[in-house]
């Protein structure tokens, strides 16, 4: 089995031990939503990051893209399963420095530097600050959780003035494991003192809605990448390209 093969199925597996039953009910209950937590990335788009690994490697920044996005998560994922917790920033430069040997691409110091920062300063996607103020207007309680570190969220949060909007900017380095482990989605309604069926958990990867939707929450796929669904034996609630279609799913 490929080793990529092998830590997706055992996260899912370990997942799955972890959940009961009750856990995997699908489609709408009568429970009123009274939060939407967003996991950080149908709000902040790394796409900037890899315009300037285009940039500064013209000739592989494609194939070093791919490589390092892949491991990011993946070493999120055996991180947590063999209990050696390192924060994002971290798992993300350890991602890339592998990600340049496999591809040999040879970085400096100072382009290493500059791709990490850049994490420090995402761009929002487009229709998120008006989306937001939407939300915010019809009296959703809304926030962040997400595998950032906590000083990565702060930063990015603080760079687009989203404070006015997020009532709780959570990182999941306050349980010291990564999505999806049930523990981390559990800082929601320990954070917002809600219950789980009392909020609306908004992924923009498949296997983070699958994570949430085993966990109990009401969940939402913004899903821009427009990739088709885990087959995990679950059904989001809805899904969308965009926080416009969320808006709409919510009216």
């Amino acid at each position: 089995m490929k080793r990529r093969n092998f830590v997706i199925t055992t996260a899912i597996a370990t997942i799955s031990l972890a959940l009961p039953a009750s856990a995997y009910r699908s489609a709408r209950t009568g429970t009123k939503i009274k939060a939407i937590i967003f996991d950080g990335f149908p709000i902040f788009s790394p796409m900037g990051v890899y315009k300037l690994v285009l940039e500064l490697f013209p000739e592989k920044g494609k194939q070093l893209i791919e490589v390092w996005r892949t491991r990011q998560f993946e070493y999120t994922w055996l991180k947590t399963l063999s209990a050696d917790y390192q924060d994002f920033m971290k798992v993300t430069e350890d991602a890339l420095m592998y990600a340049a040997a496999a591809t040999g691409v040879a970085i400096s110091d100072m382009q290493r530097r500059q791709l990490l920062d850049k994490w420090l300063q995402l761009d929002v996607w487009p229709e998120v600050p008006t989306a937001l103020q939407q939300l915010k207007n019809r009296g959703y309680r809304l926030g962040i959780l997400t595998n950032f570190s906590q000083p990565m969220l702060d930063a990015n949060a603080a760079y687009h003035h989203l404070s006015p909007f997020c009532e709780h900017l959570i990182s999941i380095d306050l349980v010291k494991k990564y999505k999806p482990s049930p523990e981390t989605y559990q800082l929601g309604p320990k954070v917002f003192d809600l219950k789980k069926e009392e909020i609306l958990y908004v992924a923009f990867a498949g296997w983070d809605a699958a994570g949430a939707k085993q966990f109990g929450h009401k969940t939402y796929w913004v899903n821009r990448l427009q990739t088709p669904p885990e087959q995990l034996g679950l059904t989001v609630d809805g899904a969308g390209k965009d926080l416009n279609d969320l808006l709409a799913y919510l009216k």
